[in-house]
């Protein structure tokens, strides 16, 4: 279940790097949260790096509304999965 989840959040943040709304900075800095969560260490560790990378992108003024709806709700997709 937390591993269907897991591919979800990251179907959602691909959708996010290839929207043309989306700062090229912003697209840089979800491909990198993209590789952290595919990777193989400790899936808190993994889920904490990118809930603070995402706090990061949500507060950019740079940020269309609909884009950081978004976003926060990969963040608390990524929220449920951690208290799992």
């Amino acid at each position: 279940m937390t591993e269907e989840k897991l591919k979800d959040i990251i179907d959602a943040l691909s959708e996010l790097s290839i929207d043309l709304a989306v700062p090229k900075n912003i697209k840089s800095k979800i491909s990198d949260m993209i590789n952290i969560l595919e990777d193989d260490s400790e899936l808190s560790i993994r889920i904490n790096k990118v809930l603070n990378e995402l706090d990061e992108i949500a507060d950019d003024p740079n940020l269309q509304a609909y884009t950081r709806v978004q976003i926060l709700n990969i963040v608390s997709l990524l929220e449920t999965i951690q208290t799992n």
